[in-house]
């Protein structure tokens, strides 16, 4: 059984540590056996069940409530539950929060009404396309138009590596509205996965398989009413969706790398060597104590950022970062030392250390990859 000690942390509230528990309990037995043969059937399914259980409400604001605010704490308990139990559904949720974060944070009272109550209830799939071929990471680069037309908008352009592309029903969508140059002339749109003039171009195959995609815009027609926000807001809008979800992707870092320590326990427990089980041999209880020191580091880092989010900070940045880039990078060196533990077992297709070695890998590129984190926090640190 995984640790649950650091719920005891004053990061958390009663009501923290009742929701651990219960999702805790909800994933054993609803993601006992997740098929992910059929990716796209599976991610709908996980979407359906995460919202019939009420899961998805921590994804967004409450339409309905013009007072309720995302807790980012419980956004992170989420994704690290989830991803022990199972990564499709880590992503599953994440997505349906990422994907409208713009809607929480910076939509009107109709565009929260119309497409927040569909999401938070599994009802609909919603994506967040920021990414494109020539401005991954340099987001003020962006080539992708909107150009006013009377009461219209006309996205022309593309998008990649788009997380739910081919099976959103909705995306948020950032595109160069000219009201500045660089990050000053970006908008964000609503634009609803039936528009005409939105193609699904090509679907894109990773190590860990996930759906994405590459979009493209030809003429695609959306009413001003579709704006998030202000003209020209869209790069701050993106920035400040990222500070809220990007301590989440280190929380989900954080489920794969305690999943893996928990294995790896187990396995030196039962497994004898030279006539003794290996949990005696001082090598690997090195290894154990180096695992262990990098979860409760990573929760930490993640816990501290959700908490001071939680606590009204404007901004994260910083706390983020650090989050995100000590969470999936030593995630990494803790399955990596899982697979040594595991021996053939930890490289056989299937193994769920196997899995969760290709799993985490992306983690340390998307919403900012580690080298960028790294950049963010050194600005930070010199601004002083």
């Amino acid at each position: 059984m995984a640790d649950r000690s650091f719920l005891q942390w004053p990061f958390f509230d009663d009501g923290h540590r009742d929701l651990a528990s219960e999702v805790d309990s909800w994933a054993a037995k609803a993601l006992a056996d997740v098929d992910h043969s059929d990716l796209d059937g599976a991610c709908k399914g996980l979407v359906s069940a995460l919202g019939d259980a009420g899961w998805l409400r921590l994804t967004a604001v409450d339409p309905a409530n013009a007072g309720s605010r995302i807790d980012v704490r419980s956004l992170c308990l989420l994704r690290e539950t989830l991803a022990r139990h199972d990564g499709l559904a880590d992503f599953a949720f994440a997505m349906q929060g990422l994907g409208t974060g713009a809607i929480s944070l910076f939509g009107t009272a109709a565009q929260k009404s119309e497409w927040l109550t569909q999401t938070r209830a599994g009802k609909a799939l919603s994506a967040f396309a920021l990414s494109e071929p020539a401005s991954g990471s340099d987001v003020a680069n962006m080539a992708m138009t909107a150009t006013r037309d009377g009461g219209d908008y006309v996205l022309d352009g593309e998008k990649t590596w788009i997380s739910n592309g081919g099976i959103a029903d909705v995306y948020t969508v950032f595109a160069r509205t000219g009201e500045a140059p660089g990050a000053k002339g970006l908008s964000a749109f609503i634009v609803p996965a039936d528009t005409p003039g939105l193609k699904v171009a090509e679907r894109l195959d990773v190590v860990a398989p996930h759906p994405l995609a590459r979009l493209e815009f030809d003429g695609c027609r959306i009413p001003a009413s579709a704006m998030i926000g202000d003209p020209g807001a869209g790069f701050r809008i993106a920035m400040s969706v990222l500070d809220v979800f990007r301590s989440t992707v280190a929380a989900a870092a954080l489920g794969f790398a305690r999943r893996a320590l928990d294995e790896s326990v187990k396995r030196v427990r039962e497994r004898e060597l030279f006539g003794a089980p290996m949990s005696e041999l001082q090598m690997v209880q090195g290894h154990i104590a180096d695992m262990a020191l990098d979860v409760d580091a990573s929760a930490l880092l993640v816990y501290r950022a959700a908490w001071l989010k939680d606590q009204g900070a404007p901004r994260v940045s910083r706390e983020a970062a650090m989050a995100k880039l000590y969470s999936t990078d030593h995630a990494q060196d803790v399955i990596d030392k899982a697979v040594q533990l595991h021996g053939g077992d930890g490289v056989r297709k299937g193994h769920i250390v196997e899995s969760l070695y290709r799993e985490i890998r992306a983690l340390r590129i998307y919403e900012g990859a580690s080298d960028v984190q790294k950049v963010v926090i050194a600005r930070q640190v010199l601004a002083g």
